[in-house]
């Protein structure tokens, strides 16, 4: 009877020792759930940022070339 008994206990500091390391994986896992969201939320906003500058660099280039256009045009009609 008394070896069941500390079977029993066995089990149960085993079984608490199990809970509190899915305790603590739980919050690993949490934080780095987080973390993910953070970086997600960081690099959506570079995209974006990304896309913006592509998008201004487009229309700098449009103008240079308009610009351009416009110069060849005068200096050929004084040729």
């Amino acid at each position: 009877k008394e070896m069941i008994l500390r079977q029993f206990e066995e089990i149960e500091q085993k079984l608490e020792k199990v809970v509190a390391l899915c305790k603590s994986y739980e919050a690993i896992n949490s934080e780095l759930k987080n973390k993910i969201m953070k970086l997600e939320e960081e690099l959506q906003g570079k995209i974006e940022a990304e896309k913006s500058y592509s998008h201004e660099r487009d229309l700098i280039r449009s103008r240079i070339d308009n610009l351009l256009s416009k110069l060849n045009g005068i200096t050929e009609a004084h040729n």
